[in-house]
């Protein structure tokens, strides 16, 4: 992971625009299924943030043209290079994103090297640094938490979780695999201001 983040984080006061896509964001926890108005999003993690940014008339893609091979992600995060700020912290608003590398094997080649393959939309940061964010898994949408202080400590000492676990271990897995959020932490991206 390196030294990006280990300052972070500090919850920042968020302006209208970005509390209420922290909002929407919790609205969907425990569903399974993303619509905005009228509009079904896919219910993976880039539909999900998509569908939150359309909720404050947001196009997360807007301006993108074709996949050509990428993945939904790594289009988000241009979006945001092209149209907002791409940060580490130390201080974080409701709503922004957050990126993640290597939750799972994109490129299916069995090691460790698959940038922005995962995004979620933070709901706030607990008083210890803990960020609590909420993104759609095959499981649905669901909140988890990330440490960048403690990124390989799932749990603290007193039960509370820490980071929960983005990329499920396989047997094959290469040295140096990351599994819980604060190892594969990629940045935070601030569009609404």
């Amino acid at each position: 992971m390196g030294t990006r983040g280990t300052h972070c984080c500090a919850m920042a006061k968020g302006l209208p625009r970005q509390t209420d896509l922290a909002k929407t964001a919790v609205r969907f926890v425990g569903q399974s299924r993303i619509q905005v108005g009228g509009r079904n999003y896919t219910p993976d993690c880039s539909g999900f943030v998509r569908g939150v940014y359309a909720s404050q008339l947001v196009d997360l893609y807007g301006g993108l043209g074709e996949l050509d091979g990428g993945n939904g992600v790594g289009r988000i995060f241009t979006h945001v290079v092209e149209h907002g700020r791409i940060h580490y912290g130390p201080t974080v608003h409701p709503g922004d994103l957050v990126f993640f590398h290597n939750t799972w094997d994109f490129n299916r080649d069995g090691l460790p090297n698959d940038p922005l393959t995962h995004v979620g939309v933070v709901e706030k940061v607990d008083l210890d640094g803990t960020v609590v964010f909420v993104s759609s898994v095959s499981a649905g949408i669901e909140r988890y938490r990330m440490n960048l202080k403690h990124p390989d400590t799932h749990k603290a000492s007193d039960g509370r979780v820490l980071n929960d676990f983005l990329r499920r271990k396989h047997l094959g897995d290469a040295r140096g695999t990351y599994y819980l959020a604060g190892g594969l932490f990629a940045a935070f991206g601030t569009l609404a201001q």
